[in-house]
């Protein structure tokens, strides 16, 4: 069947040119072929002002990010073999950097899957879609991730934010399988339950893995505090990684439950928990007097919107003053961004700032970044988003 074509404007093309693959509603010609007779999710193909072909897109006419590239240089849409090609070559790119099936398969537009997310744990797989175009090819998705990967379980666990942008509705259905509460996983050696069905996004947040590694070198034999914790990525994996003592904060009861069950499963004995506000339960240890050799710092994003920045920037610095007071002499700051609109520089800005208002020194000893399973497309700056620091205050 021959899809509808879209024209661009004059020079809208340039960045879908150099390898974006987003399509903004105001850079289309509406003299020539109106957006909004196209339905959410269709498939249309895009060219440029001279009318030569870009390639295939799918559409929401309704939203500002109103297409995605699919197809680049064809007039054909996403079809089985191009979308198990695809899974193919994400899975070759974990498979050649992790020992162990527990990874973020594919990253949305950077696996040339745009608004698809599947993390896999072993043999259960957690699938996010968060555009209209994508839920379109549900189907083809669940069966190509059958050839490819052929795994036990597959949970749907669409109930991200962006869908209601999308015009979706929110789902969690269990498409294939047991719909079990948490999965087994595995990262650094060190044994998780992660909890995919009530648990943040798909149960855990792989993109750390890279850094938590490195935290080994400065954690054993050492008091450790982890706030912001969730289920303990950091904090168990520390207390795994031989820390004399580790506290674990979140402000869940639900979370801090799954703390204590990744405790048991390590046979850990050096891990308590703290439930309440982050922001609260660090002035109530400073004004306690505790001290700590290391604290981890891995909030939520501070800036969700770029108008955030300036409130998102002045709570980063406060958590990391809060942190920094709570340090020996010499004592080590991990400190973590998810913020997209937060460049790495401000981080460390805010970081400084905080040790300045103390009177302390700060030393940059390591720069963390988003795992190899979360790779950054060139071309989307949006595709990068973490950064994680491990300082030194004195």
């Amino acid at each position: 069947m021959q899809l509808p074509v879209l024209r661009l404007n004059l020079k809208a093309d340039y960045r879908l040119r150099h390898g974006h693959v987003w399509i903004y509603s105001n850079e289309i010609d509406n003299n020539f072929f109106a957006l909004k007779n196209l339905e959410p999710g269709q498939e249309a193909v895009i060219e440029n002002a001279t009318g030569k072909v870009i390639g295939t897109a799918y559409i929401n006419p309704n939203t500002l990010i109103c297409g995605r590239l699919i197809n680049r240089g064809a007039s054909s849409g996403l079809n089985q073999e191009l979308i198990n090609t695809r899974i193919t070559n994400a899975l070759q790119l974990r498979q050649q950097v992790f020992n162990q099936d527990c990874y973020r398969l594919i990253y949305g537009e950077s696996d040339q899957l745009p608004g698809l997310v599947v993390d896999r744990f072993f043999d259960v797989l957690v699938i996010q879609i968060s555009t209209a175009g994508m839920e379109k090819y549900l189907d083809l998705i669940i069966q190509g991730l059958n050839t490819v990967i052929k795994p036990k379980s597959i949970l749907i666990k669409n109930d991200g934010k962006m869908r209601a942008v999308e015009g979706l509705e929110s789902n969690v259905i269990c498409c294939q399988g047991d719909a079990t509460e948490t999965v087994l996983m595995q990262e650094n050696g060190v044994k998780f339950n992660a909890p995919i069905l009530q648990g943040q996004k798909t149960g855990w947040f792989f993109d750390h893995r890279m850094t938590r590694a490195r935290m080994r070198d400065y954690v054993a034999g050492k008091r450790v505090l982890d706030v912001f914790a969730y289920v303990g990525g950091w904090g168990i994996q520390a207390a795994a990684f031989g820390a004399k003592e580790v506290i674990i904060n979140d402000i869940s009861e639900f979370a801090l439950q799954q703390v204590a069950a990744n405790a048991q499963l390590n046979n850990l004995n050096n891990v308590s928990t703290l439930q309440g506000d982050a922001f609260e339960t660090m002035d109530k240890l400073f004004e306690s007097g505790e001290k700590f050799d290391v604290v981890i710092l891995d909030p939520p994003a501070f800036i969700p919107r770029r108008k955030d920045l300036a409130k998102g920037l002045a709570a980063y610095q406060k958590a990391n003053l809060q942190a920094m007071r709570l340090l020996n002499d010499g004592g080590i700051l991990i400190s973590s961004s998810c913020s997209m609109h937060l460049p790495a520089d401000e981080l460390r800005a805010a970081i400084q700032k905080a040790g300045a208002k103390l009177g302390k020194q700060v030393q940059v000893l390591e720069q963390g970044h988003q795992g190899p399973d979360h790779p950054i497309h060139p071309a989307i700056a949006e595709t990068e988003y973490l950064k994680s620091l491990i300082v030194r205050v004195y």
